[in-house]
């Protein structure tokens, strides 16, 4: 499936963005979806991931309650509401979507790299002090 994420830009700090992760080519809904940044230097981590059966969401360390993920089904995407943002959030964004086929792929979600099949191109996020 091919995505694309949008939303990325500078920002100062303590600012926010919306990032967006969409597709025309199927629908986001039967799909784990999940968001991972990477940092200058950095190796490339997870932020975020919602599950397509329940919409569970999952945060990795401190990212819960600065950023927030959400379906907007009226627009076939998912949504990564930052706040708080600060310089150490500068990285480049990726969308990812893995579409589950077993009972327990769809129970489960694997919210790391090795749990996704499809990557978006990624957005430049610049948080500037």
């Amino acid at each position: 499936v091919q995505i694309v994420e949008s939303g990325g830009g500078l920002v100062q700090s303590g600012g926010s963005l919306r990032l967006s992760c969409t597709t025309s080519t199927v629908s986001l809904d039967d799909y784990h979806v999940g968001w991972f940044r990477q940092a200058p230097g950095k190796e490339r981590e997870a932020v975020s991931c919602i599950d397509s059966e329940k919409g569970a969401t999952y945060y990795k360390d401190s990212f819960e309650g600065r950023f927030t993920i959400a379906r907007d089904a009226s627009k076939n995407s998912v949504n990564l509401q930052m706040n708080g943002l600060t310089p150490e959030d500068t990285a480049v964004y990726y969308c990812a979507a893995v579409r589950p086929r077993t009972v327990m792929e769809k129970l489960v979600i694997v919210c790391d790299e090795s749990g996704f099949a499809s990557w978006g191109p990624g957005t430049q996020v610049t948080v500037s002090s």
